[in-house]
């Protein structure tokens, strides 16, 4: 088979890696737009199973990335003048230049052709080949070229967030809660290397318009940010990259989706095919979970066609999780006042939760004894997971339309 994939990101390179593992023969050529090196980007995360999963299909590059990335074990949060560290998963952390880096040494080692400054974005049959894989991120080009098949929707969030790197080696996935005169700012902070850490900064527009973020210089941006998070950085500077008018890249995060996933010859892999919002650390694991899921519907489907239509089927039933996960952890952040003075431990404990969609309905303190009293007794537990899903379901469209006042979430009685 002779397969063009675009875009140069984790999806694409795992892709190339998989199929030429399965069957030497096939002719593979991955079309980057960006010269080697230029990833955008600090650290990504993933968890412990996720190597568990690549060491499953491809040791050689597993072992790379395990050795290349880096661990924690622990979460700490910063709220005002209150500390609290919870012990929990094992996470990673690695440079998505060291990622991508890694794998395309691999991919190259194979067999595929990884071209640089090579852009596609006019008409795949132009490749001419049996498949075009396209794996160009969220503004994917080749989508967008058919965005009425593929029926394309792209949702931005609301709260406004802007990506930086730091010197700063925190020793844990760390949150910072910062309250200003104009609302509360925060950042998630985790290291991806020995001496450097990503530190994602979040907050409302009104907030963000308030502290004058919106027009402030890159420099002005990175300054003020260092003086709300001076105690979590301990003194080190943000690292970030300013946009062409010498801002810094503040942006809101998009929700893609697409009614189908693939058209002729063409698939959507990655960022092009879905995102799943920040917070809760998926977006490389799923990426690399697509290429897996591709491939494998590839060498055992009898044609192409039912191969794409399995790919699709798959895919959107193990997305189901996490892009509902997704959705209840960004609606937690947009709704922080809603937690924010409840006592350090028991907000650390719902941040925790945030995933739930049982939460939103539930007043917070409630809802915290609920969980407390569900670690102890199996029945309520049981309970807990059934009721979440139905209240969310039931309510969910009644809520959003008639229970939101003056900007705060009305919650059930139970």
């Amino acid at each position: 088979m002779k397969v063009a994939i675009v875009g140069g990101g984790p999806a694409g390179l795992y892709f190339s890696i998989l199929m030429k593992l399965r069957d030497p023969s096939h002719d593979i050529t991955v079309h980057e737009r960006g010269p080697a090196g230029s990833t955008y980007g600090w650290g990504v995360t993933y968890w412990a199973d996720l190597l568990d999963t690549l060491h499953r299909h491809d040791p050689v590059s597993a072992r790379a990335i395990g050795e290349n990335s880096v661990r924690w074990s622990d979460g700490k949060a910063y709220v005002r003048d209150r500390t609290t560290v919870h012990h929990g998963d094992q996470g990673h952390g690695i440079g998505r230049h060291t990622l991508l880096a890694l794998l395309t040494e691999r991919a190259e080692s194979l067999g595929v052709r990884v071209r640089f400054r090579d852009p596609v974005t006019d008409a795949p049959e132009r490749l001419r080949a049996d498949l075009v894989v396209a794996g160009d991120g969220v503004n994917s080009a080749l989508r967008a070229r058919h965005t009425g098949h593929f029926g394309t929707d792209i949702t931005a969030g609301r709260n406004t967030y802007v990506w930086l790197g730091t010197t700063k080696v925190f020793d844990a996935f760390t949150f910072a809660f910062v309250e200003t005169a104009h609302g509360w700012i925060w950042c998630y902070g985790y290291r991806y290397a020995q001496d450097r850490s990503t530190c994602v900064v979040e907050c409302s527009p009104d907030t963000w318009r308030g502290l004058g973020l919106h027009e402030a210089s890159h420099a002005d941006c990175l300054a003020l940010l260092q003086r709300l998070f001076a105690e979590p950085l301990d003194g080190h500077p943000l690292i970030g990259r300013p946009r062409a008018d010498g801002r810094a890249r503040w942006q809101t995060f998009r929700t893609v989706t697409n009614r189908t996933w693939y058209r002729d010859n063409l698939v959507l892999i990655g960022d092009a095919a879905h995102t799943t919002h920040y917070s809760i650390g998926a977006g490389t694991t799923l990426a690399l979970e697509d290429a897996i899921a591709l491939t494998g519907a590839l060498h055992t489907a009898p044609y192409t066609r039912a191969a794409l239509a399995r790919y699709e089927r798959e895919r959107r039933t193990a997305l189901l999780a996490p892009q509902s996960a997704a959705r209840y952890s960004a609606r937690w952040y947009e709704d922080l006042p809603r937690y924010i003075n409840l006592a350090p431990p028991r907000m650390f404990a719902l941040l925790g939760q945030r995933h739930s969609p049982l939460l939103p309905y539930v007043p917070p303190q409630l809802y915290y004894r609920i969980d407390r009293a569900a670690e102890r007794l199996e029945t309520l537990r049981r309970l807990k997971r059934w009721l979440g899903p139905r209240v969310a379901r039931t309510v969910g469209r009644g809520v959003e339309r008639g229970f939101r006042k003056d900007g705060a979430h009305r919650t059930l009685s139970l």
